[in-house]
């Protein structure tokens, strides 16, 4: 997928702010692609962004109208139709992340098959894919990983990229899940890719390169959770990994929605990974390990990550409290 910027972030009538993390998301990351909001109500919820109606949105040099709000069931709600066509009418893409195709929306469906738009469902992939091979690549590379989901493999491969390029190394970050495809505006959603052929997704979304230095490549579930393990080894086999970034939250109790499944020791997060990494590079390393802390104090998460970084010498870090300058130098020595 390559979805055009800029953006006009369309927030439909929701009133929960976390419906609205998508787009939350790619206000951090990439603000400069964000022209405005679009709301339905005077109660939806808001970014601050300006407001914008779609045609004057449109003459400001829109590209894309993005759904960035999600909801249960990732169903696209019949009040949200009639805007969404008329956005097409006037010439917008349209992006989103439910579950439900942009293209089930018949008026959508028939405008993007006269070619007069483009419709992007990041949460479906249905280009030709080849199974992974394993084979050399030039490039470096960086995955994230983590004890479990939901722990900030996103917002931590973001946060490397940045701090990459914000020291002068030529770094990308490349995306494998929705919200990562919204705020970049490529990538494959691998949780969406059959599984025989993840690994060739990967090595596809990162092949070989010497126009930059570094792929930094958002990881997605866990080897130790039972409902994702599958895409996160063809993820490590894919990126073929240079550099392992360990995520996890401080203070979670067990895998997600699964209180019978025990979270793995940091220890054992390390060597399974690395297991299984080196199936396709050999000298893959740790780089640093991102921790979510926000169920402790500062105070303690400052303590915390001194003392897992003499523990278990390398970085340690909250990205939202404390940065991850650290980690991006260790890249950078590599």
């Amino acid at each position: 997928m390559n979805i055009a910027q800029p953006y006009l972030l369309f927030l439909g009538d929701v009133t929960d702010p976390l419906a609205a993390k998508t787009a939350r998301g790619i206000v951090k990351w990439r603000p400069d692609a964000c022209l405005g909001e679009l709301r339905l109500t005077e109660q939806t919820v808001s970014l601050g962004l300006e407001p914008l109606s779609l045609a004057d949105a449109k003459a400001m040099g829109a590209k894309t109208l993005v759904i960035g709000t999600a909801n249960a069931g990732g169903v696209i709600p019949p009040s949200w139709v009639e805007t969404l066509v008329q956005a097409a009418q006037l010439g917008f893409d349209i992006a989103s992340g439910m579950h439900q195709r942009l293209g089930d929306i018949p008026e959508l469906a028939s405008l993007a098959t006269q070619n007069a738009i483009q419709l992007f469902d990041v949460r479906h992939y249905d280009a030709q894919l080849d199974v992974g091979t394993g084979k050399k690549r030039q490039g470096k590379r960086l995955l994230t990983v983590g004890t479990d989901c939901s722990v900030g493999k996103m917002f931590s491969a973001l946060a490397i990229e940045k701090a990459l390029v914000d020291q002068g190394c030529q770094a990308r970050f490349k995306a494998t899940g929705q919200t990562g495809i919204l705020i970049e505006g490529q990538g494959i959603s691998v949780d969406a890719v059959v599984a025989d052929f993840i690994s060739g997704a990967v090595e596809k979304l990162s092949p070989s390169f010497t126009e930059h230095e570094w792929d930094i490549i958002e990881g997605q579930g866990s080897l130790f959770n039972p409902s994702f393990a599958g895409v996160s080894l063809g993820l490590l086999h894919g990126a073929q990994p240079d550099a392992l970034v360990l995520c996890h939250e401080v203070g979670r109790e067990h895998i997600r929605h699964l209180p019978h499944a025990a979270l793995p020791s940091i220890e054992q997060t390390i060597e399974a990974n690395l297991m299984a990494a080196r199936v396709t590079n050999p000298a893959v390393q740790f780089v640093g390990i991102c921790l979510n802390t926000s169920n402790i104090s500062g105070k303690e998460a400052k303590a915390l990550c001194l003392e897992w970084s003499e523990e278990f010498g390398m970085p340690v870090t909250d990205p939202v409290r404390f940065g991850v300058d650290a980690i991006a130098d260790r890249v950078r020595s590599l």
